[in-house]
């Protein structure tokens, strides 16, 4: 068993997904992932991870994400846990990787596994996530430092909880080994990777599923 290198990205836990509105982090709500979040940081700085912390930026004329405005701060409890050691990243796409230099700092830290916390669910992990094997990295998501809004448009609708269930099982099908803060702070700890499935025994597991509904 090789020791994963890891990085844990922050991925946007900005003031945006906090103060209500379309974008306010419903599932699981913020008051319960936010706190998931920090254990992660803390548990990355006890064992020396390097953390990287990324925000989006939507340009100075725009509502949200606007970096003139204090919607585009991180939250404060993730900002007083910053300290010098940690990569600042600004994105203007979903995905951490585009237009960033994030890629060339993971090599130069020998990284190969990153794990991602933070928000959307459905939009920037998601990206990041699907991404990251493109690249030879391997993928973690933190599924109660994650968090998703209800989505409805011309293709139809679906609640966060939906929403943020089905992606999770949907990447750890394939792009990312999915599993809760706890879990993952004792694989840190232990210097161990993080079980994952794949996409053939998932079709499997969902045919014999659907089988008995």
């Amino acid at each position: 068993m090789t020791t994963p290198r890891r990085a844990l990205i922050l991925v946007d836990v900005q003031q945006e997904y906090f103060g209500g509105g379309p974008l306010e982090i419903q599932y699981p709500p913020h008051a319960e992932s936010l706190p998931q979040i920090t254990r992660a940081i803390d548990a990355a700085t006890a064992a020396g991870v390097p953390v990287v912390a990324v925000q989006h930026t939507m340009g100075e004329d725009a509502p949200v994400f606007n970096p003139t405005r204090p919607g585009f701060h991180l939250h404060p409890e993730v900002e007083s846990r910053r300290t010098d050691e940690w990569k600042s990243v600004v994105k203007q796409y979903g995905t951490v990787f585009a237009g960033t230099d994030l890629l060339a700092w993971l090599r130069e830290h020998r990284v190969d596994t990153i794990t991602l916390v933070g928000y959307m669910t459905n939009n920037c992990v998601l990206a990041s996530a699907a991404e990251a094997e493109t690249h030879g990295l391997a993928a973690e998501i933190l599924s109660d430092a994650t968090g998703a809004i209800n989505i409805a448009n011309e293709a139809g609708f679906a609640d966060a909880k939906t929403v943020h269930t089905t992606l999770l099982a949907l990447l750890n099908s394939n792009f990312a080994a999915v599993a809760d803060t706890a879990t993952w702070s004792g694989a840190v700890a232990d210097g161990r990777p993080l079980p994952k499935s794949d996409l053939g025994t998932s079709a499997v597991m969902g045919a014999q599923r659907a089988a008995q509904a």
